[in-house]
């Protein structure tokens, strides 16, 4: 895998309403990543991000322990290319 990437996943399990995207946001910018954590029509949370690959499997094991309310049932991966779209690491409400 190369030195920078994305990753979009999607989180199920109990992880609306409990400041997951807070926590998600909060690891990504700590980690320098950029993108979005946004929740989903059926309960799941969306994120994409992008940075080094190295930070990227930082943030996703975190990301599947999820903070003290949630609880992480699945989270599906997709790896892709770094793009450079996001200035920041966001929290997108639509």
């Amino acid at each position: 895998m190369q030195n920078e990437s994305s990753v979009r996943m999607i989180v199920s399990g109990k992880v609306q309403g409990v400041s997951f995207r807070w926590y998600s946001v909060r690891i990504g910018r700590n980690l320098k990543l950029k993108g979005y954590a946004k929740n989903l029509p059926d309960g799941s949370v969306e994120i994409l991000v992008e940075g080094k690959t190295s930070d990227l499997e930082t943030f996703i094991r975190k990301v599947k322990v999820g903070p003290n309310l949630a609880r992480v049932d699945h989270v599906a991966m997709e790896w892709g290319n770094l793009n450079n779209a996001f200035d920041n690491f966001e929290i997108r409400y639509v």
